[in-house]
């Protein structure tokens, strides 16, 4: 069986193209490749995600789960974000790398396993997370993200009800103390919790 997009060293035959696309009313062009997760086209749920963020120029956002970058690099150049990005494919890593560089965004990238290789604090944490790799690598993406936040700060993640949004949304719940649905779009949740007690 080949290794998936969660895999650390995907085995996929190479096939390198780019993408022109249009995220936060912008213009962005993309690297992508096999061996990764939507390597076509930025997904429905990453747009969804998207639209529906708020943030702050100079706020901290870690995105877990990066892939080849469109979540922090659209969000650094609309929204003027600082952009952290974490993955455990080392082949969208080293796409997300150039794909910062190709649209003119500074941001720190590096490897990690969810937060394994995480020692800051943030403003706010996304992610499109990979479903594929099991529920209980989501939801470890949930309860951990609580000691990545700074007070108030946000934990947001797009997830499909057919895929697992009900049991998300209680597990934020039950680590938060509070969650909200901001979105409901083609059977897309966007679930959000808010940090209210200190890093």
């Amino acid at each position: 069986m080949s290794k998936m997009y969660y895999a650390e060293n995907p085995d996929a035959v190479h096939d390198v193209q780019q993408l022109r696309v249009k995220l936060l009313s912008q213009d962005f062009t993309f690297w992508t490749d096999s061996g990764v997760f939507a390597k076509k086209m930025i997904d429905f749920g990453s747009q969804v995600l998207l639209n529906n963020l708020d943030f702050r120029a100079g706020e901290k956002v870690l995105d877990v789960g990066c892939g080849y970058g469109p979540l922090g690099i659209a969000l650094a150049k609309v929204q003027g974000v600082l952009p952290t990005m974490v993955d455990v494919n080392l082949r969208a890593l080293d796409l997300a790398r150039k794909n910062a560089d190709l649209n003119g965004v500074k941001a720190s990238i590096f490897q990690s396993d969810g937060y394994d290789q995480v020692t800051d604090c943030f403003d706010h944490i996304i992610s499109n997370p990979p479903i594929r790799a099991g529920k209980q690598v989501v939801h470890r993406i949930i309860i951990e993200s609580i000691d990545h936040l700074n007070p108030n700060g946000t934990f947001t993640i797009v997830i499909q009800k057919k895929q697992g949004a009900p049991s998300a949304k209680a597990k934020m719940e039950d680590v938060f103390g509070n969650v909200t649905t901001l979105r409901k779009e083609k059977g897309y949740y966007i679930l959000q919790s808010i940090k209210d007690e200190s890093c």
